[in-house]
């Protein structure tokens, strides 16, 4: 980290504004060697600065630099930011002349893996950054928001905490029993212990599995065969003709894809091409992926047409979903009812069509109980908000399960030590105290360049 980095922090394109980032030990003479204006070694900290850059003779742009001093910084390091006009070609004309001026182009999420490595943040704050970033709604935002205020660290080194004075008491008693004057640390000590951390690390791990659902959505994928107004209800939850509506079979062929939210909840919407036996080629690879997308999908909306019996088809597409979290949609109910519910029985059934106004909230409703939407609980933000860290804080709990269970069957004491320092080290993984290179190296690589 001795070099200083420069990437481009807003999105590229035409736009009123494009913020220039510069981060390092030479941040301010490289940015002062391009710019007209104040002397920017001279200025103070935290200030903004007008001027022009300047190079090989051109002016460039008209410019507002702010300059920050370290430590007091995003990365603790020298920062400058150049604020010109937005534009692609003016940006990166910025860019060109800073890079050549002796600043590197910076590798996607370098400004935040350096805000890591010089301790400014750990790494439940760092991912925090970029669920921010990526946030879609004003719950996402939320959430975010309070890891990346350090919440969910000082949660966890709490819990280290805990964990490590039990293993100091456990590693005295190992190694000092001729002492009088130390706390003994018996079964009934251990096993209190090891309840009350199991009993934590259950209650976090389950908030978290809760609230994931926030922020990796349910991925909707809408199934039946052809003509039962798949692609009327996409473009009815969405509130505009996103797919095509013919009264021709197969007009869907390919999957089509949406974005809706129910109380601040994320539902990518997938339709799919109507699932019959059909002898074209392009309408076959259609069905076939429409019944792949089955298996990975959160949540299945069978569409079936109310106004006509049961076919063959429908029941086909009913087997290959009655495992999977499913609502069987009986669309278009403004016509006269021909189907016998009694073939529907033991799944979660609701009424719908596209004509009325308020025609699919019964379908809303429904999604609503199925997960709960309007009982997530979000008054505490503090959860686990990556895979990565669900599945460590996972893996530290079966260690927290075997340490004991060795207390219980009285195993030696040395053992139940090496379980309780695993799932230390697991859960220091989280915040990164024990994270190594690669681990670190490949989080980062998931970051937006300039972050």
């Amino acid at each position: 980290m001795d070099d200083t980095i420069v990437a481009i922090s807003t999105s590229l394109g035409v736009g009123a504004i494009s913020i220039v980032r510069v981060s390092g030990t030479d941040a301010i003479e490289i940015v002062n060697s391009i710019f007209k204006g104040k002397d920017l070694t001279k200025v103070k900290s935290h200030t903004i600065n007008y001027g022009h850059i300047i190079y090989k003779g051109e002016v460039i742009d008209e410019v507002l630099v702010s300059v920050m001093r370290a430590p007091k910084t995003y990365t603790k390091e020298d920062i400058v930011e150049i604020n010109c006009h937005g534009g692609i070609s003016t940006t990166n004309k910025v860019l060109e002349a800073l890079i050549e001026s002796g600043a590197r182009q910076a590798e996607p999420g370098e400004f935040t893996k350096r805000a890591f490595l010089n301790g400014r943040i750990d790494l439940t704050e760092s991912e925090a950054v970029m669920d921010l970033i990526e946030s879609k709604s004003d719950i996402e935002r939320r959430l975010a928001l309070q890891n990346e205020s350090g919440a969910l660290k000082e949660m966890i080194t709490k819990y280290r905490d805990k964990l490590k004075d039990l293993i100091s008491h456990i590693e005295v008693n190992i190694d000092y029993p001729e002492y009088y004057d130390i706390e003994v640390v018996d079964d009934k000590k251990i096993n209190d212990s090891l309840d009350y951390l199991i009993k934590e690390l259950k209650h976090l791990i389950k908030e978290s599995e809760g609230k994931k659902i926030i922020k990796t959505g349910i991925k909707t994928v809408i199934v039946g065969r052809p003509n039962v107004g798949k692609s009327s209800i996409l473009n009815k939850l969405l509130n505009y003709n996103k797919a095509i509506v013919t009264d021709i079979e197969g007009t869907t062929r390919d999957i089509v894809e949406g974005d809706i939210y129910i109380d601040g909840i994320h539902l990518n919407m997938i339709d799919t091409a109507g699932i019959r036996k059909t002898d074209n080629k392009i309408e076959k690879i259609g069905v076939e992926k429409s019944l792949s997308l089955i298996d990975d999908a959160d949540l299945v909306l069978v569409v079936l047409d109310e106004s006509k019996l049961l076919t063959k088809e429908d029941k086909e597409i009913l087997d290959k979903t009655k495992n999977k979290t499913s609502i069987v949609v009986l669309n278009k109910s403004d016509l006269t009812k021909k189907i016998n519910e009694n073939d529907l029985k033991g799944r979660n059934v609701v009424e719908t069509n596209t004509v009325d106004e308020k025609g699919l909230e019964s379908l809303k409703n429904e999604i609503r109980t199925l997960f709960n939407l309007d009982k997530i609980e979000v008054l505490d933000y503090t959860y686990l908000s990556s895979a990565r860290s669900l599945a460590l804080a996972r893996k530290a709990l079966s260690s927290l399960e075997s340490a004991k269970e060795s207390a219980i069957t009285n195993s030696p004491i040395d053992l139940l030590e090496i379980d309780i320092k695993d799932a230390f080290d697991d859960l220091g993984e989280i915040t990164g105290e024990t994270a190594s290179d690669e681990i670190i190296d490949n989080l980062f690589k998931n970051f937006c360049v300039g972050k």
